[in-house]
């Protein structure tokens, strides 16, 4: 989940999130941390908390990793988190995700369309790299995506860099890095299931959709072979993690496949105990 607070809402996403609302159906709530945290306390729920770094594509100011780790280390019980750094730095980018290892968060957030990269670009791919190297999963937007849609030109936002098949070459190249496609790259999900049954360090997120309107081949593989490379997220504050829980009791999971989609998988690639669930 993002961070619902002005901090991001408010100035990373200033100008876009009109754009998203509508996408959504829904507007997006603000909320301070503490109140975040009793909310997602009361759920019996972990949020993964996602910072923010977009600077050379918006020159929009970015959401520190240093933020999320506070964050982190104020409520351990409820948050945990991943950093960002913009593709474009190069060996700046390289050094924050060492400083993202040592704050303790645990992966790297990337949004190609809005950082405007292609994951399949080798330049970029010494980032990926350190993340390896350090141990940090790799969280990409893949894609539709919700900012800038219906807009002029989607805001200048390239959907095409989000594609999932652009992570085939990142995970062949990086076998020890756990790469986890976001929103299952509605509409080319059928590459991204191909790409995940072919390699088994691809994992499914199914974050940003309404579990009910999850497109029917999806859900197939989620209760079947890939049950455990799929994890769930709400992508709140688009989506409140109360609609996901509720429609995603009624896709008839079995208890197993629950677990390990709710629970079981995002507690293995994050590194958390195993009652924890990622959202």
């Amino acid at each position: 989940m993002h961070l619902p607070t002005p901090d991001w809402l408010d100035g990373s996403m200033a100008g876009y999130v009109e754009a998203a609302e509508a996408y959504f159906r829904a507007p997006v709530q603000r909320q301070s941390l503490a109140e975040l945290a009793g909310r997602y306390r009361a759920l019996g729920l972990m949020a993964v908390l996602l910072a923010w770094d977009a600077e050379t594509a918006t020159g929009r100011p970015r959401v520190p990793n240093e933020t999320v780790a506070a964050a982190c280390d104020a409520y351990p019980d409820v948050f945990t988190g991943l950093g960002s750094v913009d593709p474009h730095k190069g060996d700046a980018a390289v050094a924050e995700v060492a400083n993202i290892a040592a704050l303790g968060l645990r992966g790297v957030k990337f949004h190609p369309s809005l950082q405007a990269f292609a994951p399949d670009d080798p330049r970029f791919w010494p980032v990926f790299a350190a993340c390896q190297e350090h141990g940090l999963l790799a969280l990409f937007h893949t894609g539709t995506s919700g900012i800038g849609a219906r807009q002029p030109g989607g805001q200048g936002i390239r959907i095409d860099y989000a594609h999932p098949l652009k992570l085939d070459p990142v995970a062949a190249a990086h076998p020890g890095l756990t790469v986890v496609a976001a929103h299952f790259g509605w509409p080319w999900q059928m590459d991204l299931i191909a790409v995940a049954l072919h390699k088994t360090n691809v994992f499914i997120d199914i974050s940003g959709w309404s579990p009910r309107r999850i497109p029917p081949e999806v859900i197939a593989e989620l209760k079947g072979r890939l049950s455990e490379q799929f994890v769930w997220g709400s992508d709140y504050p688009f989506i409140a993690p109360e609609r996901c829980l509720s429609e995603l009791d009624d896709l008839g999971l079995s208890g197993p496949v629950r677990d390990a989609v709710l629970r079981g998988n995002a507690a293995r690639i994050l590194g958390l105990p195993a009652q924890s669930t990622g959202s």
